[in-house]
């Protein structure tokens, strides 16, 4: 995995230093540590280098990957181009800013880009990654970036806390594909972030809205934003995907599926998973699992982290009504409940090819 991960980490430079114009450092270093009692992963960006701590079943994980580059491409946006209420940074006060929806949001686009184009994923794997931050701003009280961006300082507890990093990701795509289609693929967001840096931060300055927006109209082509500005970032209005991702040879699928649930949530390591709230009506609940039980095999699954769900899921898959012998730890005692499979109809939309895309559109989706 050391030798894996490596591999994947030289490839993500390259790509930053083509959109910035430069590589700001002789040198870069990633501190990483996987702590067995951290339960998910957690980085910060400095000058040339970042921390991250991790969860060690993230080693060999995608996610991992994607965390480094977005760490990664701060180096450039926020440590080097950041607003201008971030300018100078000062670590002891607040510094508020409506814009974290572009130093967080668009970072975490060109961690995508990143990865796809330095090889390390294809471009399917872009497409599913968006896909997940449609489903999550989906799933989202509507709120506008601008309010996001600012409201996370006082940690908002309807869900909208860290939005502006999907949203914002999104806010990325559809502005670079805005910018594609009005230049006929010629200019791109990578014209917009490397105009900022080169006329704000190489003049000792951070970027004001004026700014930004300034620079997304220079790059299109004259094509005014105002009304999406309005609209997607200082409004709530969802993305008009139907209208945006024809432009780039791209279309929403929606599939229909039925997989095994258990109708419970839970919390994973290494030993296994314990439940922390049952669905009433799911078929945990008819099974007798209670808030608490650590679960150990789900029927001939062994429950060793969160990939056991997925792999109870394939092996279950379409076996509706079979039994399910579930063993849990139990107040120190080991019990095995009589469970049944349960399918339940889940209805996704995922981002995909369009075979009757137009050669600028195909343009587009190259670019």
């Amino acid at each position: 995995a050391r030798s894996a991960f490596w591999k994947q980490y030289q490839t993500m430079f390259s790509p930053q230093g083509k959109v910035f114009g430069e590589i700001p450092f002789p040198t870069y270093t990633t501190f990483m540590v996987f702590d067995s009692a951290f339960g998910g992963g957690s980085a910060l960006e400095h000058q040339n280098s970042h921390l991250g701590i991790y969860t060690p079943q993230g080693i060999g994980q995608e996610w991992l990957a994607s965390v480094t580059a977005h760490e990664i491409t701060h180096a450039w946006n926020v440590k080097r181009l950041r607003p201008s209420e971030m300018v100078p940074y000062r670590y002891d006060v607040p510094l508020p800013t409506p814009w974290l929806w572009v130093s967080e949001g668009i970072t975490d686009y060109y961690a995508d880009l990143v990865l796809t184009r330095g090889g390390v994923v294809d471009s399917a794997a872009f497409l599913d990654a968006t896909t997940g931050k449609i489903a999550t701003v989906g799933n989202t009280v509507p709120v506008a970036l601008e309010d996001a961006s600012l409201s996370t300082w006082i940690h908002p507890t309807d869900g909208t806390g860290y939005v502006y990093y999907p949203k914002g990701s999104l806010a990325g795509f559809v502005l670079d594909i805005l910018i594609r289609d009005a230049s006929d693929n010629k200019r791109s967001l990578d014209d917009v972030m490397r105009e900022l840096y080169r006329t704000t931060y190489k003049a000792g300055k951070g970027f004001m809205g004026a700014d930004w927006w300034a620079a997304v109209k220079r790059a299109a082509g004259g094509k005014d934003f105002t009304a999406f500005n309005q609209r997607y970032i200082d409004g709530r209005e969802p993305y008009p995907w139907d209208s945006v991702l024809p432009l780039a040879g791209l279309k929403l699928v929606t599939d229909s599926i039925k997989l095994p649930r258990l109708g419970i949530e839970s919390q994973s390591d290494s030993t296994g998973s314990v439940v922390t709230t049952v669905q009433p009506d799911g078929a945990a609940a008819a099974a007798g699992l209670k808030v608490g039980d650590r679960i150990l095999e789900l029927g001939d699954v062994k429950v060793t982290g969160e990939p056991a769900f997925q792999q109870f899921r394939e092996r279950y898959a379409g076996k509706d009504g079979a039994p399910l012998p579930i063993k849990v730890l139990r107040a120190g005692q080991e019990l095995t409940l009589n469970g049944t499979v349960r399918l339940v109809t889940f209805t996704n939309d995922r981002v995909a090819l369009d075979p009757a895309a137009s050669p600028k559109a195909i343009r587009v989706r190259h670019g």
